[in-house]
């Protein structure tokens, strides 16, 4: 797949960061943040997008990939505070308390085209799959909320099934028979979130899949040659 980004290199202190941002935004789709369940709800392009970012992102040990959805249309369901989307390797050591004065800094980008390898982000997700069979896995994804924005922090390969996660919702979604309806269609949710202590309801992200309105524009793939063949 083909990003189309926009590229920061904002500086605090000694430090210089690299950051990138899609270069369109992505109007129909948002995220609500996990209280204890969040929401993701997005459209073909917005869910195949965010799978190309993750993929940029497991392979980005030194970028932090920064989603602000909230410049999207308002979502119609859901519950939950609008949050952006923050991805970054854990290695990087990003605290969620120094992102609003990185953000900002987000001015006078450069345009940046990039190419993702989804055969190897499909190998790297199958093999975090088979590590986190195992009793001793901790791969998962650490996360916290802060500042109106969702931060994911993980390693290349729960990065990579995180991908494979939005790549499935993007090509699967448009399958449902009620989506034509303008309903949206739960098709999987975020790998693995790392849980805080102390018990309760697990937190979740879930992915749903939800063509924009008006709806008279959206077809099932299919329903046009089948009615053609009438």
């Amino acid at each position: 797949m083909r990003l189309r980004l926009q590229q920061f290199r904002p500086r605090i202190g000694p430090h210089e960061h690299r950051v990138v941002q899609p270069r369109q935004p992505l109007r129909h789709t948002s995220l609500r943040a996990p209280e204890p369940i969040g929401l993701l709800l997005g459209d073909h392009d917005g869910l195949n997008r965010l799978a190309g970012l993750l993929s940029f992102a497991a392979y980005s040990r030194h970028t932090i990939v920064h989603v602000p959805l909230r410049d999207g249309l308002p979502p119609d369901e859901g519950v939950g505070e609008p949050v952006d989307l923050v991805v970054a390797h854990h290695t990087l050591g990003l605290r969620p308390s120094k992102w609003p004065e990185l953000r900002r800094k987000l001015v006078n980008g450069t345009s940046l085209t990039v190419r993702t390898d989804e055969a190897r982000t499909a190998r790297d997700a199958a093999a975090w799959r088979e590590l986190w069979e195992r009793p001793d896995s901790r791969d998962g994804l650490r996360h916290a909320t802060h500042a109106r924005t969702f931060f994911l922090s993980g390693s290349r390969d729960v990065f990579a099934e995180t991908a494979a996660c939005f790549a499935y919702a993007a090509g699967w979604g448009p399958q449902h028979k009620r989506v034509v309806e303008g309903r949206s269609a739960l098709m999987t949710a975020l790998p693995t979130l790392v849980q805080e202590p102390g018990g309760g309801h697990p937190l979740e992200v879930l992915i749903c899949f939800k063509p924009y309105p008006p709806y008279a524009h959206f077809r099932r793939p299919g329903a046009e040659s089948r009615l053609g063949a009438k």
